[in-house]
This record gives structure tokens, sequence and C-alpha cells, in this order.
């Protein structure tokens, strides 16, 4: 992987327009499913466009020599019968592009194709197609479904596929609409047009998200290491179908599924070290919306601080025109414009929360002027250090007292190391927020094991059905689960 890249030097040299031409040609011809071309045809080819008029055939021959050299072509003697005497004379050769080749080329098409803006979309019936393929793996190790090498090796590669569309799809958009050009549009009236139509879009997108990938997160926790090995070994067993001189490590294959496998999970679910991408996901796609918001926010807030009043003061005018007397008009200014020549008095505090009194119903109050002189500085006292390390420690004993006493009434529920729910009888408030709290936590962990404020480890156990929780505050249905205390060193597994 560090070795110099001579394959791609065409782009880049002198005469990288030359080069370029030519291996586009081979490529387009690739696609076309010619492989061979001869000199003369490539030669032809170029002549048509006008920055080739002064080419010669000899520099077609450098450059063709150029680019075999580099990688690029491969260069094959052509033995057949010779037409002419300089045929016969120079040896006839027929060229090949690389795989290096076609694949730069591919990917300067593509590049070409999307500019030099990002592209994406945000597609629901991706994450649908990835919940279908997945369930047919799961629906196939647990033997539901029976299906031959070929067909196993297509859904592996569908889960592939669309996982692949999935991460450059939405990471591909996210960069578009978080671009420069992107933010300056959004800075216009014009976007006013498109704001409903592009929250649609992400909203209905969150919508399908969270309903698809619910599904796909319970399959993923489903599916075990062990179960997989049978659904891979069918995948392997066709990729041994295709004729290949030689095959790859069947160990390193298998490998090499379960760290893509591996991957997926932790695109979906997270693991130790990270968030996982999904839930990042929905974050941006939710500051997306936000960010929405605040920019439409901004752009009626600046088109009405531009609004013409004119017509507000006609309007007024016209009022104050059709009034009989002098004291009408006084008494709808009073009301339009508010009382003119009012005096402000500042205080330093708020006397009363009374919204409704007077002025002069306050006490008097002191207000010390500060001279306004470039060097003047207000007094300052030198603060002593209060030593609040008896508080602290009375703070920490009745926090340590509270969680003994929480560990005395779980204790009293604890038979032959387990907490089983439906077995409880009427519970203290504070057994059933630490019940809950475990529950939370167990349920968020792929293991279902968690460790409490004490130290010790719980592992939660899901059951059949649904029962009630009985507390001395009210009763709450729940999940069935058990809570199993293992000791210390001891598996979850």
């Amino acid at each position: 992987m560090y070795d110099r890249v001579t394959e791609a030097s065409y782009l880049t040299a002198d005469n990288a327009w030359r080069y370029r031409s030519i291996l586009r040609y081979f490529f387009i011809e690739h696609e076309r499913m010619r492989e061979f071309l001869f000199p003369e045809e490539i030669y032809q080819h170029l002549m048509q466009f006008e920055d080739f008029n002064h080419y010669t055939m000899e520099m077609l021959h450098l450059d063709l020599d150029a680019l075999v050299k580099w990688g690029n072509l491969v260069a094959r003697q052509e033995l057949g019968k010779s037409r002419t005497i300089e045929e016969f004379k120079k040896k006839r050769f027929r060229y090949q592009c690389t795989p290096y080749t076609v694949e730069f080329e591919r990917m300067l098409m593509s590049i070409e194709d999307t500019g030099e803006s990002f592209g994406g979309s945000l597609e629901r019936t991706q994450f649908e197609r990835l919940y279908e393929s997945v369930e047919k793996i799961n629906q196939i190790i647990s033997g539901k479904r029976v299906e031959n090498d070929e067909e196993c090796a297509q859904i592996w590669e569908d889960v592939l596929s669309y996982f692949r569309q999935i991460t450059k799809n939405t990471s591909d958009y996210f960069a578009y609409i978080n671009s420069e050009e992107v933010e300056e549009r959004m800075q216009t009236e014009a976007f006013l047009i498109y704001k409903d139509q592009f929250t649609t879009y992400l909203r209905d997108f969150i919508i399908a998200l969270q309903a698809t990938a619910i599904q796909i997160q319970d399959l993923l926790r489903q599916i075990k290491r062990e179960e997989r090995r049978k659904f891979f070994d069918q995948v392997m067993n066709h990729s041994q179908q295709v004729f290949r001189f030689s095959h790859d490590d069947q160990v390193n294959q298998y490998e090499d599924y379960e760290g893509k496998w591996s991957s997926i999970k932790t695109w979906f679910l997270g693991d130790d070290q990270r968030e996982s991408e999904y839930d990042l996901l929905q974050e941006r796609t939710n500051e997306s919306i936000r960010r929405i918001t605040r920019v439409v926010q901004r752009l009626g807030e600046r088109h009405q601080h531009y609004r013409s009043r004119r017509e507000d003061y006609l309007y007024l005018a016209r009022w104050f025109d059709s009034l009989d007397t002098l004291e009408e008009a006084h008494q709808l200014s009073s009301v339009v414009f508010g009382v003119f020549h009012t005096r402000h008095f500042y205080i330093d505090q708020i006397p009363s929360d009374d919204i409704y009194s007077d002025v002069w119903d306050e006490q008097p109050m002191e207000h010390e002027t500060k001279p306004i002189v470039r060097h003047y500085r207000e007094k300052t006292r030198a603060g002593a250090i209060v030593d609040r390390a008896e508080v602290k420690e009375e703070m920490a004993q009745a926090h340590l007292k509270e969680r003994r006493q929480e560990q005395e009434l779980i204790e009293k529920y604890i038979h032959d190391r387990k907490i089983k729910i439906a077995n409880l009888p009427v519970v203290e408030p504070p057994v059933r927020k630490v019940l809950l709290l475990w529950l939370g936590k167990a349920i968020g962990k792929e293991d279902r094991v968690i460790k409490t404020e004490l130290g010790r480890q719980v592992k939660l156990v899901n059951e059949e059905g649904r029962v009630l929780l009985r507390a001395e505050d009210g009763d709450l249905e729940m999940p069935n689960v058990t809570f199993e205390f293992l000791e210390e060193g001891e598996s979850s597994l």
C-alpha cells in the first residue's frame, strides 16, 4: 500500500491532455466489450478533435509506449499476416487497458458527472431493503428458509450493496447541505419557496428511519456469531465455484465476512468506544431541521423589518382626519403613539413584583452615581477562603446513607441471587426507581449486564409476557424480567 502508483502518472504528466484522451477512448471501448485496439483506429478517433490537428502517427506511438511503461496499457504483438511492407518491417501491436486504468477512468467520469458539489440522498427504501435482506439471513439461519449457495451469496451481496449505498448517500447528502453553496442559498429570500419541501423531505426520512432501523437493530442483536457461520459457509462455497487460478484462504475469507458484518452492526448499534452512526444520523437530521427553522425565522424577521409602513401611516392619517375635535385626536394619539416626553427612572433593584404598583407607592431608594473618569477604580476588599470540608463531608455521608438504605431495601427482595419481578410483593418507591433504572441501563447493552452503584454486577433476563410491578405509590405494567446477581469474575454468558 506504500508503493508509488505509477499508473496515475498520466493524469499529471506534461502531455496529460493527450494521454487522457487516449485512455478515455480505451475505457469507452472497454465498456462496449472491445478489449484490444490498434493504433490506426486510435489515431482515427483522435483526428475528430481540433486539438489533434497537428498530431502525427509517430507521436501516437510515443504516447502509447509511455502509457505501456506506466502500466496503463498492455501491448501484444499481432502475429497474423502483414498487409503492407511497413507492417512487416515494424512489429504490429494491439493494446489493452489495464484494470487500474479502467478504475481511474470510471472514477473520473463519476466525478465529472457529479461536478463540484456533493451528491447523495436520504433514501428510505434503502433501509427497508437492507432490513429485508438481513431478515432473509435470519430465516436461513433459523431454518425457516432454505436457499442454495448461489442465493445465499446474492443475499449477502445485497446486504453489502444496500449498506454501502446508505453510508455513501447519507454522508454525501449531509456534506452537501452543510456546504458553502447551500449555506449561501439559505440566506436568500428564494429559499423560502423550498423550505417546506426541504423540511418534509427530512421529516419523512427520519420517521421511516426510526421505524425500520429499530427492526434492523433487533435482528443484528439476535443473530449470533456461531449461527452466522453456516450461512457464511454457503457464501464461501459459491465463491469457490467461480473459476480462478488461485483461491483465497477460507479462514481469511470468513474473517473478511465477519469484519463486514461487524461494521454493519457497529453502524447501527455502536460499541464500547463510540456512539453508533445511526444515532449520529438522527442527530444530524434533527439539527438540519432546526437549522432550517432558524434560517426561516431570521428571514421572516428581516422581511418584517424592511416592510414598508406607508399604508399603515396613510390609514392613520385618514383616521385622524375623520375626527371632529382636537381632544379626540389627542386621545387617539395617546393610544397609537403613547405619552410624549416621558421620564424614565433608573433603580438598582426591583422594589416590588406587582406590575400595577405606582412609583409614588414605593419607598424611596438611594442610587450611588460613580464618577465618570478614566482612572477611577472601585475599592475592593480582600476575601477570605472559606473551608467547606465539613459541609462536603456531611453531604457525602448523607448520600452514602441514602445508598445504604436503598441497598438494604433491595436485599430484602433477593432470593437465590435473583429478583423476579413477577414474585415481588408491594415494594417501596425507592425500590421501584432502582429496578426501573437497572432495566433502562441493561436494555441498552448487548450482553444485558450492568454494574450497580455499589459495584455489583447484575444481568437482565427477559421472560415471556408482561407483569404488574406493585408499589406503594401506584402500579406499573412492565416486561416480565429477572435480575440475576453475578459473583466476582463470573461470566455473563
